[in-house]
């Protein structure tokens, strides 16, 4: 009998063993002094140019020397991300490619089903910046202020028309916050990504737009910002009111951008990459390129960065429903 149940016991182990190492999820061994012994690709999931693109190229171009390799940006636009995440997440878990993920655009996306990918399917390594959003209009716009827009946008429902980058991706979720607090209505017209967005508003194809201090301020004479999703008045812009003193939306709202592996990545690899970026975010070259580029960075741990993304599900789950009815 003994000899029976031995047998089964070790026939149920090397199953156990067999199933776990055909999923991705498992983990490869590696060592806890583990170093990238080759190129990293980045993947960004837009266009180069964009502002994620743009603090991506800040960020790495100061952690090379933390790293110890190169770090190569790639650019896979479309999707309002989907195709770039999706590429991510059946990267190979060998800590050669990484990339960054924009909340809440990323969550939305799994709610509204644009990608095969899901929370489950990336390891948080580190977040890098959170950006406030803020209402925008052309600098040849009539409007100027958010109550002189908002009133129009009542008395000529549907008329205004704002840029998006991508149907119910992070911009269009702010311009829907504002509408629907203000109790408005307006058309909005998706683009590839923020950079197009911008450049609509710019053009003069679109009357508004919502998009972070980050991404206009190579260009920020032919824009004028008319409110901010925040508690309190935001430093790049004292004088602009926010949303909850003119009675809209009274809550911080923006997007952050977070450093991630493939799921199955080793712990090991996550703590050094966590470390490497760590360190390049507290480098006072970096501080001062971030601070001309008006990014706003704001580190936080692995954990710290999982639970971000959580509560950035968790809001897309249950707001997305509330605004977009």
């Amino acid at each position: 009998m003994k000899r029976i149940l031995t047998i089964t016991v070790l026939a149920a182990m090397a199953a156990s063993l067999f199933i776990g190492c055909t999923k991705k999820s498992a983990a490869p061994a590696v060592a806890d002094d583990w170093k990238p012994n080759g190129t990293v690709t980045m993947i960004v999931a837009y266009k180069a140019g964009s502002g994620t693109d743009n603090t991506a190229r800040v960020l790495t171009s100061y952690a090379e020397k933390y790293v110890g390799q190169t770090l190569v940006i790639d650019n896979k636009e479309g999707g309002s991300g989907s195709i770039g995440w999706t590429a991510l997440a059946k990267a190979k878990p060998d800590g050669l490619t990484l990339g960054f993920i924009n909340l809440p655009t990323f969550c939305s996306n799994i709610i509204d089903h644009l990608g095969s990918y899901t929370v489950e399917s990336i390891e948080p390594i580190a977040n890098h910046v959170i950006e406030t959003s803020v209402v925008l209009v052309s600098a040849k716009s009539p409007f100027n202020t958010l109550k002189e827009l908002v009133d129009y946008a009542k008395a000529n429902p549907g008329k205004l028309k704002a840029s998006t980058n991508g149907n119910k991706a992070s911009n269009h979720i702010g311009a829907q916050l504002l509408a629907h607090s203000a109790n408005f209505e307006y058309t909005a017209i998706p683009y590839g990504g923020t950079a197009d967005q911008l450049l609509a508003l710019r053009q003069g194809e679109v009357d508004f737009s919502v998009a972070k201090v980050a991404d206009f301020t190579s260009f920020a004479s032919e824009l004028k910002v008319l409110g901010t999703y925040d508690t309190k008045r935001i430093p790049e812009y004292p004088d602009t009111p926010t949303l909850g003193e003119l009675g809209f939306y009274p809550e911080w709202y923006g997007s952050a951008r977070c450093i991630v592996a493939p799921a199955g990545t080793p712990k090991a690899i996550i703590d050094f990459y966590a470390n490497a970026f760590k360190q390049a975010m507290e480098d006072a070259d970096y501080i001062a390129a971030s601070n001309k580029a008006h990014m706003t960075t704001e580190f936080k741990s692995p954990s710290e960065t999982g639970d971000l993304i959580k509560q950035q599900y968790n809001f897309c789950a249950n707001t997305l429903k509330e605004i977009f009815n």
